[in-house]
């Protein structure tokens, strides 16, 4: 599909599933590359990320753990600034590096919260994997370890992606016209 209407909103094709599966498979090689024979726990952060997390998952080789939390400070197409903890880590990786997977980054707060919140809890070695980063939105300083695509400050749905909770089905990247 080219366009898309989701509730109120008109959006028009972005990344192709084919051009999203070519940056998965990407950043699955170098995480592969980086954490060879360093027993990773992935962190998934659900909802959005987990298209993303599942096919990210099938092209990293390597011995690996995941698991689950459920972030939010999104309603509707802007932030609370406020995240929310829905679902919570429920185990601690040791000395073994943690990738937080996440499906989109724009302004950091979400991110900077919980990576504020792991570092407390004694977790160093904290890696961020993620599809889509807005470096236009963004408002905060940590490092991200691994990015699918730049993009510009558009509103996307799609491939996990959602507009109040509708559009994640979608195997494509749609952005707001």
């Amino acid at each position: 599909m080219k366009t898309l209407k989701i509730r109120d909103k008109e959006f028009s094709l972005y990344l192709s599933h084919d051009q999203i599966q070519d940056a998965v498979k990407k950043v699955a090689a170098k995480i592969t590359a980086d954490l060879d024979g360093k027993d990773p726990l992935f962190v998934v952060v659900l909802n959005g990320a987990f298209m993303f997390a599942s096919d990210l998952m099938k092209y990293v080789n390597i011995p690996a753990e995941i698991a689950f939390v459920r972030l939010s400070s999104y309603v509707g197409t802007q932030t609370t600034h406020v995240v929310k903890e829905k679902i919570s880590l429920d185990r601690h990786p040791g000395n073994r590096p943690l990738v937080i997977i996440e499906d989109i980054i724009d302004s950091g707060i979400t991110m900077d919260s919980t990576i504020n919140r792991l570092k407390a809890e004694g977790i160093n070695d904290i890696r961020i994997a993620t599809l889509l980063f807005k470096p236009g939105a963004f408002k905060k300083s940590f490092n991200i370890d691994y990015i699918g695509f730049e993009i510009p400050n558009d509103f996307i749905v799609g491939y996990g992606l959602d507009y109040d909770d509708y559009g994640r089905n979608y195997p494509d990247i749609y952005k707001i016209v």
